[in-house]
């Protein structure tokens, strides 16, 4: 727990990673950001997904629009902390020469991300929308 809280710090304080460790190769730390920026716009597309879902299909039932919706929206919410984390985590296991972070998260994503897209496929094939 202390080490969450201390990587949490370090969210909003990015200067003190500095402190760690040996300045990588900058190509490495580009490469960690663009990693994070591409979290960034998945996160974007489920959280536009679930505003999409919940605005444009008005004709499907209301528990199974919501669902869907929230189920988009908190896997982007979730993405879009997971990418900050994962980049604060990367970047210090570089300064310290350290192997990089292992994580079960975009696993759990693909299957979010496949559970949402298989009930939309069989809403549209049994075309459940009234």
């Amino acid at each position: 727990m202390i080490e969450f809280v201390r990587s949490l710090r370090l969210w909003f304080a990015p200067q003190r990673i500095s402190e760690e460790g040996e300045t990588p190769d900058y190509r490495f730390s580009l490469a960690n950001e663009r990693t994070f920026l591409a979290w960034l716009r998945t996160a974007l597309a489920l959280i536009g997904g679930g505003f999409a879902v919940d605005q444009f299909l008005p004709d499907l039932r209301w528990g199974v629009r919501v669902g869907l919706a929230v189920a988009l929206l908190a896997a982007g919410a979730l993405c879009a902390l997971r990418a900050v984390d994962h980049w604060v985590r990367c970047e210090r296991a570089m300064r310290r020469g350290e192997d990089l972070p292992v994580s079960r998260f975009p696993a759990l994503l693909s299957l979010a991300v496949g559970t949402v897209a298989v009930a939309m496929l069989v809403i549209v094939v049994l075309g459940r929308a009234g």
